[in-house]
């Protein structure tokens, strides 16, 4: 039994906080590796801003539409196992991506905080119909009403939802075992709901590089989807 095994199988209530390295194994690009999403041309800081949207809406939409959109992606192991746990009531997910990929996967959506929203969530600004991405990926024109269609993710100068805050500081609190997995926990306020653990509560991270970790955490240095291949549901 892996170290990672044993100490899902020890804990009570495990929750599982999820960057875009997860979902690299399933033909998505993550944000800052060396061909990653933010390598590519001008500041994707600003192309995925709240003030790129509003003063150069098409600008904002090719860059989402052409850079960030894979429906064909599947949910790799990682994305399987964890469900799995999520389902036998054991586990709980807190991400940082927008792929839906965990919901793909099967995880109940009590579980599942999808942290920065979800890029298939798709609504007009001005009347606030939802419409499927299909359409959005035609136009960026709501044929309803001639208003600007968006995504329902977390641009740049925009705040959390209160409630998925909520929901993500309960979960993580709630936990005796946190584990950290395909995010170099550098974005905040995501980085910082591991200040909102109980003191006993056990940190480990997989990942495939070093990354810094509160005092105590332990570090599982390898690929993700091997170490999730060997969890024993």
């Amino acid at each position: 039994m892996t170290a990672l095994n044993e100490l899902i199988k020890k804990a009570n209530q495990v929750v599982f906080l999820t960057g875009a390295g997860v979902s690299t194994a399933s033909g998505i690009p993550d944000y800052r590796s060396k061909n990653g999403l933010y390598q590519t041309g001008e500041r994707p800081e600003y192309l995925l801003s709240l003030t790129c949207l509003q003063k150069e809406p098409q600008k904002h939409y090719q860059f989402v539409k052409e850079k960030m959109f894979y429906p064909e992606a599947n949910p790799n192991i990682i994305h399987e196992k964890m469900a799995q746990l999520c389902l036998k009531g054991r586990a709980k997910i807190v991400t940082q991506n927008v792929d839906g990929l965990h919901q793909k996967a099967g995880t109940p959506r009590d579980c599942l905080v999808e942290f920065h929203g979800n890029l298939y969530d798709i609504y007009c600004q001005k009347c606030g119909q939802k419409v499927p991405y299909e359409s959005y990926l035609q136009s960026m024109v709501h044929a309803g009403c001639g208003g600007i269609l968006r995504t329902n993710i977390v641009l740049y100068e925009e705040g959390i939802e209160q409630s998925r805050l909520l929901k993500a500081l309960k979960a993580v609190n709630e936990a005796d075992l946190i584990v950290v997995c395909g995010t170099s926990l550098v974005v905040y306020p995501f980085a910082g709901l591991l200040e909102y653990r109980q003191p006993q509560a056990k940190i480990v991270a997989v990942n495939r590089e070093q990354i810094s970790l509160p005092k105590g955490a332990s570090l599982i240095l390898a690929d993700a989807q091997e170490v999730f291949s060997k969890i024993e549901i």
